[in-house]
């Protein structure tokens, strides 16, 4: 990462902004309606924690199959990543509730789901929400050097067919927050004194991520071998959880940045950028199937990334209907609103960019 920091246009001479703003405001206004979620989010959240949780104690407390053991871990992965993205995300982005105490303790479902909260909302709020798409600022372009996300990474042979074996790299995304990545992140954050909000002691948390760790491995990996479930099951069936589950967010995450449309803007020599942040956005995110009732409800909107990335204070509930305000306004100024009908041409085109990025720079 880089060490200073970019810093946006502050000069929005179209009002792009200004307009966009006041129009939303106005549509809650007008309809009476809160930022935050409500019925449909709370009824959603009993259902991903029932599809994430139900089958846990399914397997602890019946005798089946292995194979339909093997069948409900990837059902709690599909749950595990539903909590993700509805809950936890809206839960650590504040707009959840008007309560902030059930912002904190839905923000917190992300210690059930391995992760942290203090590592996640300084990579997420913080570094991909304000330098979207910079590279060397927005950690989510830095899958390491086995993958390629952007043109000024260091290119290496393997990269060739990143196209090929990035899916099921994707997978590991959640059980390497699960070993490794936390305990990174919070070297890595404490050190640069990263945080969102106020930054606490270290030694709180280094204590905090020990705690939890410890209180995860205990409930998903301990107590089954204790009601006499063989280890090698159980740590099968962890995996596959979390394999069903990584791969699922790393597809989502991968369509709203990593495609042939969105662009990867540098900061100039004084480490300024061009547009002002609300603009950069739109050049930087897209959706997809914007008019699926499927992706749009299993995904917490997420499908729905320019709304999202513009006003991340506002539930995903409400992303489908401020998207053609956002679109409209976009347009009227002439800036792009990125956008793919289908999620499986964005798929497509994510992997097509995939396969740009991977040739060698001198054959682009």
């Amino acid at each position: 990462m880089h060490i200073n920091p970019p810093v946006f246009s502050k000069t929005d001479s179209i009002k792009f902004f200004r307009t966009l703003n006041k129009r939303v405001n106005d549509y809650f206004k007008e309809n009476n309606l809160k930022k935050t979620g409500n019925w449909k989010l709370h009824l959603k959240t009993i259902v991903m924690f029932s599809l994430f949780l139900a089958p846990y104690f399914l397997i602890l407390t019946r005798d089946m199959s292995p194979w339909l053991q093997l069948l409900l871990t990837v059902v709690m992965g599909i749950g595990m990543a539903g909590v993700g993205m509805n809950v936890m995300h809206d839960g650590n982005h504040g707009s959840y509730s008007e309560k902030s105490w059930l912002n904190k303790f839905m923000g917190g479902s992300i210690y059930v789901l391995a992760g942290n909260v203090n590592n996640w909302q300084v990579q997420h709020n913080v570094l991909h929400h304000t330098y979207t798409n910079i590279h060397g600022h927005d950690e989510d372009l830095d899958a390491g050097r086995i993958i390629r996300f952007t043109h000024t990474a260091k290119w290496m042979w393997v990269h060739k067919f990143q196209h090929y074996y990035s899916v099921f790299l994707y997978g590991l995304l959640t059980f390497n927050w699960a070993i490794t990545t936390d305990i990174k992140q919070m070297r890595r954050y404490i050190k640069k004194g990263l945080s969102y909000g106020k930054f606490q002691s270290p030694v709180k948390q280094w204590t905090v991520l020990v705690i939890t760790k410890l209180i995860y491995i205990s409930i998903w990996i301990v107590l089954p071998i204790l009601l006499g479930i063989t280890w090698w099951k159980v740590l099968l069936g962890f995996f596959v959880m979390h394999y069903t589950a990584g791969l699922i967010l790393s597809i989502v995450f991968q369509l709203a940045h990593i495609v042939e449309e969105t662009a990867n803007p540098l900061p100039d020599e004084n480490g300024e950028m061009e547009n002002t942040w609300a603009i950069h956005q739109l050049y930087t995110t897209a959706n997809f199937a914007p008019k699926n009732k499927i992706v749009n409800w299993f995904t917490g909107g997420l499908n729905h990334q320019i709304e999202h990335h513009i006003f991340p204070n506002i539930s995903h509930i409400h992303y489908g209907k401020i998207a053609e305000i956002v679109k409209q306004t976009a347009r009227e100024h002439n800036l792009p609103y990125h956008e793919f009908k289908t999620m499986r041409g964005a798929v497509a085109a994510h992997f097509r960019h995939l396969k740009e990025l991977g040739m060698k720079p001198a054959m682009n």
